[in-house]
């Protein structure tokens, strides 16, 4: 549903992370190669990135495709980075239009990202929203099931849990309820945390850094992560381990 990649490593410009790569996700919002759900990522578009010395990363999003954005590119030429995490999005059936709805959605530090959807949205995810104390649900970013699933892991982590045990255990407890897809991407600045779960996922470990995306943006080496898998990535090493289906859900196709 819609297209997402982060980058761990040196110094770079937005520019040549997310515009330049001859099948990046600048190029990605209208002809994406790997995309198995909707054809075209034009209901905005997000980019976060963090700069030295600050912990709290930058933003930029808007409601309108990223190729109808003149000044974007422009302001992305000269903007240099160690960490980012960006989007362009397919807006599911029922949720939010808008720049609210945009990934990345931010906390403090985090940034995160959802590439996929919850089927039961909305009726069907009482059961998920009880799992939130009140005013979890009155900070929503937007009324989209991306924005519940963020509620959600930035519960646990705001509890104290590490990243991937927290998005791990969001993302089995959200399988185990509703049908869907659940591929996400979580940055601090310092790792960043992933998941393929019912879309496609690569990964591309460069000596310039490590880049997690939803599809390869050029011909290198892009390796794809097995469907139910948890990455955690830094600029030195790139981890794997299976995720669980839920209880009866069978493989994804």
């Amino acid at each position: 549903m819609c297209r997402h990649l982060a980058y761990v490593g040196d110094e770079t410009t937005l520019r040549a992370l997310v515009v330049d790569p001859p099948g990046g996700l600048y190029e990605q919002s209208w002809r994406p190669r790997h995309q198995r759900h909707g054809t075209v990522n034009a209901d905005g578009f997000g980019v976060g990135w963090y700069v030295d010395g600050d912990p709290v990363p930058a933003r930029y999003r808007r409601a309108v495709p990223i190729w109808a954005d003149p000044s974007f590119a422009d302001v992305a030429r000269v903007t240099r980075t160690r960490v980012l995490l960006a989007a362009v999005r397919s807006a599911t059936a029922g949720t939010a239009a808008g720049e609210e709805a945009a990934a990345p959605y931010r906390d403090g530090t985090w940034l995160f990202s959802h590439n996929g959807t919850l089927d039961a949205w909305p009726d069907g995810l009482g059961p998920l929203a009880a799992d939130l104390p009140p005013e979890d649900l009155l900070r929503l970013e937007a009324r989209c099931d991306s924005a519940l699933l963020w509620a959600l892991i930035r519960r646990r982590l705001a509890d104290g849990e590490p990243a991937g045990a927290a998005v791990a255990a969001v993302v089995e407890r959200v399988a185990a309820h509703t049908a869907g897809r659940f591929n996400v991407l979580l940055t601090d600045g310092e790792t960043v945390t992933a998941t393929a779960y019912g879309d496609t996922l690569f990964v591309a470990e460069r000596p310039d850094g490590v880049r997690v995306a939803s599809e390869p943006s050029d011909d290198g080496d892009w390796r794809p992560v097995p469907d139910r898998t948890l990455v955690t990535a830094d600029r030195k090493a790139v981890r794997f381990r299976p995720l669980g289906n839920g209880p009866g859900r069978p493989p994804a196709t």
